[in-house]
């Protein structure tokens, strides 16, 4: 019987490259959570935390950005799960081109999306969305889908490939199903771990994003990080170690699902 060697030098050479990289990133949070502490002399306490979650801005500019994390995760499973689905099963020569229109967003910086939205819908346009507070969250909606696309798109078109589509389409088809009846009860629950997954990578780029909601002068989540980073000086650790928890949050919600997902596949 071969005996199996624990430490041969591969194994050694991951379990160093993962300390290396524990301490690469932890030490740093934790430098950042034991500051965050220091609020009152002498002692640790959770004071910085209370004062950032009782802040009147804080609250509103939070409660803002989840609300357009919402309609930007709605809007986008909208707008891809269809395109999708359609590019899969009846054009599939469009998928490279579709793909690279996804990946635009990763090349193009933010900055540049958002004085292009300023050039072109601005008051004096043909179409003001700048015009009033209500059509510029929609510019800012729009603007964060264009954001979460890259992740939205890969992670529902990912979920898709595991399953045949074109058949679940035909035998949908030949019970008289129509088409909203098949993307509804056949295609959304079968994809839906890439749209979970979608949809959490979308909410804590929402949530964090800054550029954006700064030019088009909204009251997010993100202006009120930088705004507080810059005038003072315990509370924008507890906000750094705030956000960190959303977006580890949101990893973890994704591998959670992703995992029920292969349980349930297993099962079945």
């Amino acid at each position: 019987m071969k005996k199996t060697r624990y430490f041969t030098p591969q194994r050694i050479g991951a379990w160093i490259a993962f300390l290396v990289g524990a301490i690469y990133f932890l030490v740093p949070l934790i430098g950042t959570f034991e500051f965050s502490l220091r609020m009152r002399r002498g002692e640790y306490s959770f004071d910085a935390y209370r004062v950032v979650f009782t802040d009147p801005n804080f609250q509103s500019t939070f409660g803002y950005s989840i609300l357009l994390a919402i309609m930007t995760i709605i809007f986008g499973i909208l707008l891809v799960v269809p395109t999708a689905y359609w590019v899969r099963l009846r054009l599939p020569k469009l998928r490279p081109v579709i793909e690279f229109i996804t990946l635009m967003p990763l090349v193009i910086p933010a900055i540049v999306i958002v004085f292009g939205y300023l050039r072109i819908y601005n008051s004096s346009s043909w179409l003001p969305f700048t015009a009033s507070t209500q059509a510029t969250d929609l510019l800012l909606m729009f603007g964060y889908v264009t954001l979460s696309l890259p992740y939205m798109y890969r992670a529902i078109d990912t979920a898709m490939r595991t399953i045949d589509v074109r058949t679940l389409t035909e035998a949908a088809e030949s019970m008289g199903a129509k088409l909203p009846t098949i993307m509804l009860r056949i295609i959304f629950p079968n994809v839906l771990s890439g749209v979970m997954s979608g949809a959490f990578i979308t909410f804590a780029i929402v949530i964090g994003e800054f550029t954006l909601a700064s030019l088009l002068n909204r009251p997010a989540f993100g202006p009120y990080l930088q705004l507080v980073g810059a005038n003072r000086a315990y509370e924008p650790s507890a906000l750094a170690i705030i956000a960190f928890g959303i977006t580890w949050a949101s990893m973890a919600l994704i591998q959670l699902v992703s995992r029920l997902n292969k349980f349930k596949t297993t099962g079945g």
